[in-house]
């Protein structure tokens, strides 16, 4: 997000405003404005005019999570403003509320004509992307009706409708057609001299399904009450590290920001749940791979995200072989979406499947929760999806077959299935990608530590000698052929994968530092690992970089093949801790939280590469999340491997 648009969040709703509160439904700097709900846009214009024109910003919108600007008229020096116009703005669970209020400057009567033109395109989230893909959709109809306290547009197609209802207090005075499909809400407001008056609008989003019971909040400040309410919730009784104020602050921002960022879920047994949406704008939903990365990272602290997580994984693991999904029996999901296009098929994404290592982290996170909690009760509960999903690793995902957990592009999905996922970051160091199935050197060691926690698991809470004995097996002898497969002696540094021949792919990238968080590699290994990503070319100052730079496939502004991601140095510094790299894992604390404390102690989606060195503040990446749960619980997992150091 740029300074152009500023992100207000809660739960699955999410609004994108320009500095002035307007919403102008263009598409700009990686981000659309607009309201959404469920991967729906339920409003793409909310413009504010003032005397047919637009004012512009005295004091615009600041970060934060009420929208609060100050406008005034256009004009010059020797020509002071007529009116001050106060906008705050707020969203909440499939709404949206303005509070507008406007004071006179003058010291005679005036009279204003204010106006807020509103739309709503219902536009899918797959729609407004940056591939600029376009989607049929055949016999969509879309209305506006004009309502005694406002107007509501609609939108149909077959058995698919949505609905966006614009209410305002007091009642516009007239509603207006433009032309465009748009319906202009008019106010004449008659102000006694330096009065002022005020409006409040609200909107109320129905998503297609959606049949809960909702209202909206009386004002922003009710549903900022609420928000900061949850968030004080998430807070409370965390014991924050005093002796390093600018760690505290991270986790605190960050468990806020996870506290907005929990959206609607279901469990097995058709229980609701609240779970970790991997970010926003875009992934507004549950991910497999970002809820599970998140729940660990916050297990030792709100251990209550693990428990929600790991039903509402449960109840979307797969039963059957479907093509189309890539689903197999036991597979974990690793999108869940519940947008139109999603509905009709348009999209692969509803429940889909394209993920080598949601399964294993399933895994790891039911055996660190039950470690943590002693909740023996869901280990129990799991149990058969836990065995579903070690024989998914077994069986479906290659390490019976293969030996190795093994993934194969998804024409129409995810050309790569690890956390690596766009389609160029697994590659050689000269940028050369593989051909044929890839086995990624990071999803090994997630099965690894799934098969070593699910035997503990077999072995203390379901009482299964024989299957814990097995699984113990399988794990030491991946750990073998791992060491002999990836390990490259011309640079002490695994392979960041295997190709379908079994070829090394031989880019240095951070993915081996997973490797250490999972305790895949030898004692002596992990230290030559560890020592070797805090040298310059991988750490930036700022976080090791998912690519050492110096090869000719680096790229600081690439998405995976250069950049800082916050979550893989969280990893890291965990592995750097478990191997007894003390010194190196704090090195690595320092830098990210050093990034935090210059961005509001908020932690994004992803960095630049850029060195420290070279650039006094970190650079952004320009399309990253500013709010994603796997960034905003990175801190904690670095309070967990460092303390307060």
């Amino acid at each position: 997000m740029t300074d152009r648009h500023h992100l207000l969040v809660y739960g699955g709703t999410f609004a994108a405003v320009g500095d002035s509160g307007d919403i102008s439904g263009v598409r700009a700097a990686g981000s659309p404005e607009g309201l959404f709900v469920r991967d729906a846009r339920h409003l793409s214009r909310w413009q504010l005019t003032v005397d047919g024109a637009v004012p512009e910003a005295l004091s615009p919108v600041a970060d934060g999570d009420t929208a609060r600007c100050v406008l005034v008229p256009r004009g010059g020096r020797d020509e002071p403003p007529a009116y001050t116009l106060f906008r705050e703005q707020a969203v909440g669970d499939g709404s949206f509320i303005e509070s507008l209020r406007v004071t006179s400057n003058r010291p005679v009567p005036t009279t204003i004509r204010l106006a807020v033109t509103a739309d709503a395109d219902f536009a899918d989230q797959f729609e407004l992307r940056s591939d600029h893909r376009t989607y049929t959709k055949p016999g969509a109809t879309r209305s506006r009706q004009v309502l005694d306290h406002g107007v509501e547009f609609g939108y149909r197609r077959g058995e698919w409708r949505s609905v966006t209802t614009v209410t305002t207090d007091p009642s516009p005075d007239a509603v207006e057609e433009t032309g465009t499909g748009a319906r202009r809400m008019v106010w004449t407001l008659d102000l006694a001299p330096h009065s002022t008056a005020e409006l409040t609008l609200r909107v109320m989003a129905r998503p297609h399904g959606d049949k809960r019971a909702l209202r909206v909040p009386r004002s922003p400040a009710a549903l900022s009450g609420q928000l900061l309410s949850l968030e004080g919730e998430f807070v409370e009784g965390v014991a924050f590290p005093t002796g390093w104020p600018e760690l505290a602050a991270a986790c605190a921002r960050g468990l806020a920001d996870l506290a907005a960022l929990q959206v609607p879920a279901t469990g097995p047994d058709g229980e609701e749940l609240r779970v970790p949406a991997a970010g926003a704008p875009w992934f507004l939903t549950l991910l497999g791979r970002d809820a599970l990365l998140t729940s660990l990272f916050a297990l030792p602290y709100r251990p209550r995200l693990a428990a929600a997580t790991l039903p509402a994984l449960a109840a979307t693991q797969a039963t059957e072989t479907g093509a189309d999904a890539v689903s197999q029996p036991g597979k974990i999901v690793h999108e869940v979406r519940q947008g139109e296009l999603a509905h009709f098929g348009q999209v692969p994404f509803g429940r889909y499947y394209g993920s080598v290592d949601a399964t294993p982290l399933f895994l790891i996170l039911l055996g660190a929760y039950v470690e943590q909690t002693a909740d023996t009760a869901l280990a129990h509960r799991l149990q058969p999806h836990a065995r579903a999903a070690i024989g998914w690793m077994l069986d479906h995902g290659g390490l019976t077959t293969r030996g190795y957990l093994v993934y194969r592009a998804d024409q129409g999905g995810l050309a790569n299935q690890n956390w690596k996922d766009s389609p160029g970051a697994i590659c050689d160091s000269d940028g050369t990608r593989p051909s044929g199935p890839v086995m990624a050197a990071g999803a090994q060691g997630y099965a690894y530590d799934a098969l070593r926690r699910t035997a503990w698991l077999a072995r203390t809470v379901w009482q299964d000698e024989t299957y814990a004995a097995l699984l113990e097996q399988a794990a030491a002898d991946l750990r073998d052929r791992f060491q002999r497969d990836f390990w490259m002696p011309e640079h002490s540094f695994p392979a960041l994968a295997l190709d379908g021949a079994g070829r090394q792919v031989d880019a240095l990238a951070s993915d081996a530092g997973h490797l250490l968080w999972s305790g895949l590699l030898d004692k002596e290994y992990g230290e030559l690992v560890g020592h070797r990503l805090l040298e310059a070319d991988f750490f930036s100052g700022w976080g090791v970089r998912t690519l050492a730079a110096g090869q000719p496939a680096y790229h600081p502004l690439s998405y995976h093949r250069g950049s800082v991601w916050p979550h893989d140095n969280a990893l890291i510094t965990l592995g750097l801790a478990r191997y007894g790299l003390h010194d190196e894992a704090r090195t690595v604390a320092h830098a990210l939280v050093d990034a935090a404390t210059t961005t509001g102690h908020r932690l994004p989606e992803v960095l630049a590469g850029y060195g420290r060195d070279t650039h006094a503040e970190p650079v952004p990446y320009p399309h990253a999340c500013v709010r994603e749960s796997r960034s905003a619980a990175a801190p904690l997992a670095l309070l967990t491997a460092v303390g307060g150091a």
